[in-house]
């Protein structure tokens, strides 16, 4: 049910993301071939420059379908934590190419500085500006709010790219005015200014991405309402060893939590279970958990990690209870291991023999268990 619900999300977040790029497309088609026929009529490089422009913002927006259809596959045995990454990368790719393009405009804007440029049709020029201005801004309006809504940082990156193709037709308004009002350089000028502003926007994104590619951990903000959401589940004493890092649009968790050291493995693994589930169920942005149940703060308590396992333990404790009458009713032994030592609870069944025999042995078989080495505390129950 659960893996049916993850999957019908991605799908419908694949089809927003294709809807609103291909519209971008077809917008980007449509005004690159109207400013290419304007501009080369009206003698406007300017326009034709933009209108080239135009046509270089489809490549990003094949560049997202291909990344936002391939960052939405499950994840599989070459790719257990999905295939978010992919995302993370096309907008890296996206914030080089908004760099581009402001260095772009700035040579551009600087070579235009050096001569004059004279306008026929100026009218038709500005108009064919202006309905890119405006249809360029739209369509950032639009996708950016999308990729709010999506929480896709690559669709964001491609809704600036946009923007910047706005920002580069205002760039030709000016400089078409200033032009036809005998200000050639006007436009030069804020091409130059603007061109920063658009590589700042890049530089952004671009910088944004690399930190998730070095897994860097969520903001501030975010790991501490994970730490909140953790620490309301019943039978968590305590969380440290907090890890997050972002996949794409995605946040992976990985968290120790304190339980109470007697509990069944069971218990402990239900608890941890309701962890995972409600960091998935409650924080959108959370797609993966993987939850390591302590029974005691390994940050600070005693490491057991040099003490023996089970095989070598018992070993020691049946050498140690040798000379003891203890085969017929010895039922099971549990251990602890805890701030460095091994605490053993040893469960003798009074119903095999002689009940007063049987009591008898608790405090030999305490005292023998107690010589082992590793051994910590020792406590010996009776059932009759």
């Amino acid at each position: 049910m659960g893996h049916n619900h993850l999957s019908d999300l991605q799908s419908e977040r694949y089809s927003s993301v294709r809807k609103v790029t291909l519209i971008g497309a077809v917008l980007d088609t449509v005004l690159g071939i109207v400013k290419i026929i304007v501009g080369s009529f009206s003698g406007s490089h300017a326009l034709i420059a933009d209108g080239i422009h135009s046509f270089s913002d489809l490549a990003t927006d094949f560049l997202v379908l291909f990344a936002a259809k391939h960052s939405h596959r499950e994840a599989d045995e070459e790719h257990p934590y999905g295939h978010g990454r992919i995302e993370t990368v096309a907008t890296v790719m996206l914030g080089v190419a908004l760099i581009i393009v402001a260095v772009g405009i700035s040579i551009d804007g600087y070579k235009r500085m050096q001569g004059d440029i004279v306008i026929q049709y100026g009218h038709w020029a500005l108009l064919a500006a202006l309905l890119s201005v405006l249809s360029k801004e739209w369509i950032y309006q639009y996708t950016v709010r999308i990729g709010r809504r999506l929480r896709s940082n690559m669709v964001i990156a491609n809704a600036w790219h946009s923007r910047t193709d706005a920002i580069s037709s205002v760039i030709v308004l000016l400089g078409i005015g200033g032009a036809m009002a005998g200000m050639p350089h006007l436009d030069s000028l804020a091409a130059i200014a603007v061109a920063l502003m658009i590589a700042k926007i890049g530089w952004d994104l671009l910088w944004k991405s690399l930190q998730e590619l070095i897994d860097t951990a969520l903001r501030p903000e975010q790991v501490e309402e994970i730490r909140k959401a953790i620490m309301e589940v019943d039978g968590v004493r305590a969380c440290h060893m907090l890890r997050t890092r972002a996949s794409g649009s995605d946040s992976l968790v990985d968290v120790h939590i304190l339980v109470d050291p007697l509990l069944s493995v069971s218990e402990g693994h239900q608890i941890g279970e309701h962890v995972r589930l409600r960091l998935i169920s409650e924080l959108e942005h959370v797609a993966d958990v993987t939850v390591h149940i302590d029974p005691e703060d390994d940050e600070t308590a005693s490491p057991c990690d040099e003490l023996p396992l089970r095989d070598e333990v018992m070993r020691r404790l049946e050498r140690a209870w040798a000379a003891l009458p203890m085969d017929d009713c010895l039922d099971k032994v549990v251990l602890h291991y805890l701030n460095g030592r091994i605490h053993v609870d040893v469960f003798l069944d009074g119903t095999s023999g002689e009940p007063g025999k049987v009591r008898s042995l608790v405090n030999p078989v305490r005292a023998a268990a107690r010589s082992v080495e590793d051994v910590g505390t020792v406590k010996v129950y009776v059932a009759e």
